[in-house]
């Protein structure tokens, strides 16, 4: 399933989105495909209800990030509105002892490992001890560096080759971080050594302000057969189509066949991170096409004409998100923050003169705030 490209290389190639495979058109239609078909045949309407619930979840988890970052409680949040479907499918694809390795942005990948209301949030307010024990979820912990998590999915895959069991590796980045070379190291390394991983690079357009056109004239799945690494293009606004392409790579790595890659094409709905403007570099008329490829409208459209979609059942949706919402402001607001000061308490084992100095710098640059509130 490698992918082939023989035209001429063009920004239009790396952005089309009629040249993914698919299951849901945006219209809510089911559509058969040959490769992805027999990957999703066990799944009935209960489970595309579940999977549906799942990406309802996400969104509110991320309108709530959002949220309590504009209202302080947070300093920074990675928002993921529009990317429910390339997360949950690929998510739901995993077996629960494979270990995932995701950016900052794919909090819906741990949503569905099992991570709890507060490991959301807390790390984005720079609390102490403030994310999950990867070993509870086989999560690792949100990388920030670009492209790192990579080759740490890599060497976890070697890992699970010399201990000669079958589970597997799955490396999250976005279409920025293939430009890295932690993504193209970690990819030789895989295929060199046939390791048990699979890498999902969810193309959302755009890296921070930078289009996808500048980082790739090829559709991006098409760099993994140069790797001896097959790959998959999908839509990734498809939920069914990322779950048919996660379990028909994570089957490849199962089987000893070594790495797969997939390239879930979809868009950031919202800014980089709250930080960032996305109204300075991107057109409005660009938001409004991907508005119509919505990832919860589509599912939501296909239940409804097979008749599996009704009131009680978006109710029951809305009040779980509801109450998954207020679990995570609760988490948020109720935290207890330390000193800014102590952040220099557990840097070294024994106190020494450098430590004291930066104390002292610290210290007087934090008495500064005191001085101007007070002259208020």
């Amino acid at each position: 399933m490698a992918m082939t490209h023989t035209l001429t290389p063009t920004a239009e190639l790396a952005t089309d989105t009629d040249d993914v495979a698919r299951l849901v058109t945006p219209d809510g239609e089911r559509i058969a495909d040959p490769e992805l078909d027999r990957w999703v045949a066990d799944i009935d309407a209960a489970a595309l209800r579940s999977l549906y619930r799942d990406m309802v979840l996400l969104r509110r988890i991320d309108t709530e990030g959002v949220a309590l970052q504009r209202q302080g409680q947070l300093a920074l949040w990675p928002p993921c509105q529009g990317q429910e479907a390339s997360q949950i499918g690929t998510a739901r694809g995993l077996r629960q002892d494979d270990f995932a390795f995701p950016s900052y942005r794919e909090v819906g990948v741990a949503f569905v490992r099992g991570a709890q209301p507060a490991d959301y949030v807390l790390a984005w307010r720079g609390e102490e001890h403030s994310t999950y024990n990867p070993y509870d979820i086989n999560t690792a912990t949100p990388q920030i560096i670009i492209g790192a998590q990579s080759l740490h999915a890599v060497g976890y895959a070697m890992g699970i080759q010399r201990d000669g069991t079958d589970q597997v590796a799955a490396a999250y980045f976005g279409d920025g971080a293939s430009s890295q070379g932690d993504v193209n190291e970690a990819m030789v390394f895989a295929s060199s050594y046939g390791a048990p991983v699979v890498f999902v690079c969810t193309n959302n357009q755009w890296a921070i302000s930078e289009p996808v056109t500048v980082q790739a004239k090829f559709p991006i799945a098409g760099r993994a057969p140069g790797f001896g690494i097959p790959s998959m293009r999908v839509d990734g606004n498809d939920v069914l189509a990322c779950l048919a392409a996660m379990r028909w790579a994570v089957d490849n790595a199962r089987k000893g066949n070594g790495p797969a890659f997939i390239e879930a094409v979809t868009y950031r709905m919202g800014p980089h991170t709250t930080s960032d403007d996305p109204t300075r570099y991107r057109d409005k008329e660009e938001v409004e096409r991907w508005k119509g490829r919505d990832p919860l409208a589509r599912i939501e459209a296909l239940l409804r004409a097979q008749g599996e979609f009704d009131d009680e059942f978006a109710q029951g949706v809305a009040a779980d998100a509801d109450a998954l919402a207020a679990e995570v402001r609760a988490a948020a607001q109720g935290a207890v923050t330390r000193e800014p000061i102590t952040v220099l308490d557990n840097v070294y084992a024994e106190p020494h003169s450098g430590l004291d100095e930066q104390r002292a710098w610290f210290g007087a640059y934090l008495d500064g705030f005191a001085a101007e509130e007070a002259a208020r």
